[in-house]
């Protein structure tokens, strides 16, 4: 395994280890050690995004806070520094995509919505180049509206229909032969909403077996006994009457299953049926994000049962996994245990109503739970305006964290299950758990990770994308151009010709595959691959960096309709008076502090040629004043050979040659460009190793504008245009401090008064802020997301009324 994904687990593995689950029989260490082991090569990581608003048009800009914590603890962590941001259209194709800063402190962006996108519902997806090693469920998404005011809406008012989605989930996994189960299922309409229904459960002689209703979102469960393997009918109904019928999933001569029940309020009560040939034992192991909770076994013939109190599991999302004798998973059920590491956080306005143009002071409380040792915290707020076009986002940073980042899909309304605890939420929380079974890896994978490791050799998982610690991670690969098949061993360049100087190299490993990682590239470049046309004629390719793997969802119609003509005209008009007045105010960039060193440091020499007598041809300089290089002649063509300083003698061997930072490799043209294009020479008199390349000296030729100034590269290079990490933009706010400023004849036409992805609470856990409010009367909401060193999450809405009169 590469050192450096060695240091980026161990690095992890620091935030916490393996909870201790008491004495257990030996055997069951067959389980646990391997599950560890694939923990510990496997540490998930976990993104939520907040942005300022759900619902949009184009014109408008979305602005977002990443955050970004391990997957098992929920701490910040400083490992990744790239997250990746996706919007994704109703097919899954990206319609935007851009790349942030990453730290533990998280990062933030903006996505400007041009007029060229449709209207529509869109997916938001986030991830890290760590991440698109496994499932892209692990991503995080939400959903978001965009409508674009100059095209025709064309949107019929929405039509029900029975064409609904209907899905049975029985307990543990399968239905079986004589075993008392529970079936939970899920009906959901076309756009992927839950849908109320009541329904009757029919054996093969058309008797009625069960009835049952739906209970939130679609969502419910029914109880029965397969009598036999012959098919089961559902017929469902919804609200209007109309029907369908379904047919339950296969029955099983021969199986297990699993029950889940409250025992007391302390303890679980899992209990397993075992309808096989020889029954013998079954192990159960629970886990919360991979941390072993339970690891334990039992001997069955018919049934058995485990006691598990409920303070051993972690909170949130726990598996509970059953294995036969042969340790093959055969039940699994999730259980949803409600966090108390959260923060509490409180908003307070000093008035409840404003006038327009009105200052706004609002601060912020944050006080931590038992369970959480400070009440400091960071802080994503956005203030907007509510009302039937824009609505308060759906999903918090605790919702995200606790359940919905560990459960497959989307998740409708998952704010209902942090209401205050009730029988209601207790079943609507447990009916989730029942119909979104789901894990973050394969048994299989993790059953494997541990063969061979009393031995030492114990089957290591393959990463095919490595975490990004210093910046992106440009991926590409080097192929035979006749046969397609990789080359390994071929010496690549990339470079971007700029200031100040970045050159990468990479050799091609046994796959032809060829990684940079690169600083500082913030903003669209245009990217230079290539090799040493002399010692290679390989087709080079550059890999998207956007995961390609979309999961399909369903989405809803766009929410808004030709009624809402009359809103959509208003919003439309303020934002391009806010587009035409402010925007010289409101796009304003917070330029990163970036090291202007040329990556090989400061050279031996280094000549500003305006300085010295210009002559008309570049040998004559080299020749008069570049004291470190020796231009020669060879078989009638040039070579520039650097002086080996500390020796005083040339170097054989030739040196690195680049103009803007990118190589060059043809010294005629070298000697053929005009010297008048040239500000400054630099040369490297000494042996510069540069990852795994020595180079025999280095001789930098810059331009004025540091653009090449039309120096002719090798045709067969490789470029593209590349877009680097985001410029942070500054969230702009007017003032009305004055009278004059208040006076001011400039239309304010804000929906969005306050962004601030980055609100710090002291060690008290308070915050002030102040912002004015605009010319748009209306219920404004105040939407807080937050998240403290050791992990507690938490988030708090308030509002306030804004008129156009004072009170």
């Amino acid at each position: 395994m590469p050192s450096f994904i060695k240091t980026f687990l161990n690095s992890l593995l620091l935030l916490g280890s393996v909870c201790s689950f008491g004495q257990s029989p030996a055997s069951v260490g067959t389980l646990v050690q391997p599950f560890d082991t694939y923990r510990r090569q496997a540490l998930p990581e976990k993104l939520f995004v907040h942005t300022d608003q759900s619902f949009y048009l184009t014109g408008e800009t979305l602005w977002f806070k990443v955050y970004y914590v391990d997957g098992t603890f929920h701490q910040p962590v400083d490992l990744s520094k790239v997250a990746y941001l996706e919007l994704l259209d109703q097919q899954g194709a990206p319609v935007l995509q851009t790349k942030v800063t990453l730290s533990s402190s998280g990062g933030n962006g903006t996505f400007f919505l041009p007029s060229s996108v449709n209207s529509g519902t869109y997916r938001l997806r986030a991830y890290t180049n760590w991440m698109k090693n496994f499932d892209a469920a692990y991503f995080f998404e939400k959903k978001l509206t965009i409508v674009n005011p100059f095209k025709r809406l064309g949107l019929p008012l929405l039509r029900e229909t029975a064409n609904y989605d209907i899905q049975f989930f029985p307990e543990g996994g399968n239905l079986v032969q004589g075993i008392f189960s529970k079936v939970g299922f899920k009906v959901s309409d076309r756009a992927g909403r839950g849908v109320n229904v009541r329904g009757w459960l029919l054996n093969g002689k058309n008797d009625t077996l069960a009835r049952f209703n739906s209970h939130k979102f679609g969502i419910g469960n029914f109880t029965f006994t397969p009598s036999d393997t012959a098919a089961y009918q559902v017929i469902i109904a919804d609200s209007i009457g109309r029907s369908v019928t379904r047919t339950l999933p296969k029955i099983y001569t021969q199986g297990y299953a699993m029950r889940l029940e409250e025992a007391s309020a302390d303890q679980l009560k899992i209990t397993v049926n075992a309808n096989v040939a020889t029954p013998s034992v079954v192990y159960l192991l629970a886990h919360t994000r991979q941390v072993i909770d339970v690891a334990e076994v039992r001997p069955i013939q018919r049934e058995t049962t485990f006691l598990i109190d409920k303070k051993v599991l972690g909170d949130g999302i726990s598996h509970l996994t059953v294995f036969d004798a042969d340790r093959k998973p055969v039940c699994e059920r999730l259980y949803f245990k409600r966090p108390t590491q959260l923060l509490n956080i409180s908003l307070k306005t000093d008035q409840a109503s404003y006038a327009s143009r009105t200052k706004v002071a609002l601060t912020t409380d944050v006080q931590a739970s038992a369970a959480t040792k400070t009440n400091q915290a960071s802080l994503s707020m956005a203030v907007y305006r509510i009302d039937s076009l824009g609505t308060a986002a759906s999903g918090t940073i605790q919702s995200c964290l606790w359940m919905t980042s560990d459960l497959p899909g989307v998740i409708e309304s998952p704010e209902y299950y942090w209401q205050p605890e009730s029988a209601d939420v207790r079943l609507a929380t447990d009916n989730l758990m029942l119909t979104h079974g789901w894990r973050r890896f394969r048994w299989e994978d993790v059953l494997s990770s541990g063969r061979g490791a009393s031995s030492g050799n114990a089957q290591q998982p393959a990463f095919r994308f490595l975490p990004e610690f210093n910046g992106p991670i440009v991926e590409g690969s080097v192929t035979d151009p006749s046969s397609g098949k990789p080359v390994s061993n071929v010496l690549t360049y990339l470079a971007a010709a700029g200031k100040p100087v970045r050159m990468y190299v990479s050799r091609s490993d046994s796959e032809g595959r060829i990684r940079f990682e690169v600083q500082d590239f913030y903003g669209p470049k245009n990217l230079i691959v290539q090799t040493n046309p002399a010692d290679s004629i390989n087709k080079l390719i550059i890999d998207n960096p956007f995961s390609t793997m979309v999961p399909p969802v369903r989405l809803p119609e766009v929410p808004v309709n030709e009624s809402l003509t009359d809103q959509l005209v208003s919003r439309s008009v303020s934002m391009q008076l806010q587009n035409t007045y402010w925007n010289d105010q409101a796009i304003q960039y917070r330029y990163p502090l970036v090291d202007s060193t040329a990556f090989y440091g400061k050279p031996r020499e280094s000549y500003l040629l305006d300085a010295y007598t210009r002559f008309p041809r570049m040998e004559e300089v080299l020749r008069e004043y570049i004291l470190g290089v020796m231009p020669r002649k060879k078989q009638g063509h040039f070579q520039l050979h650097v002086l080996n300083e500390p020796y005083r003698e040339i170097f054989d061997d030739l040196s690195l040659v680049m103009i803007d930072g990118v190589p060059v490799f043809d010294m005629d043209k070298v000697i053929e460009f005009s010297p008048l294009k040239i500000k400054q020479i630099d040369v490297v008199t000494n042996r510069y190793l540069f990852g795994p390349v020595m180079f025999n000296g280095i001789i930098s030729l810059m331009t004025y504008k540091n653009d090449l100034a039309g120096f002719p590269l090798d045709p067969n290079l490789l470029k593209l245009e590349y877009d680097g990490l985001q410029l942070q933009r500054e969230f702009y706010s007017p003032r009305y401090d004055t009278a004059r400023q208040l006076e001011s004849r400039l239309p304010d036409g804000r929906t969005l008064l306050y962004w601030n992805p980055n609100l710090q609470t002291n060690a008290t856990g308070q915050s002030q802020v102040e912002f004015f409010t605009s010319d748009q009367p209306g219920t404004y909401l105040i939407e807080v997301n937050g998240l403290s060193k050791d992990g507690s999450a938490g988030s708090q809405r308030a509002t306030f009324v804004v008129k156009n009169t004072p009170k």
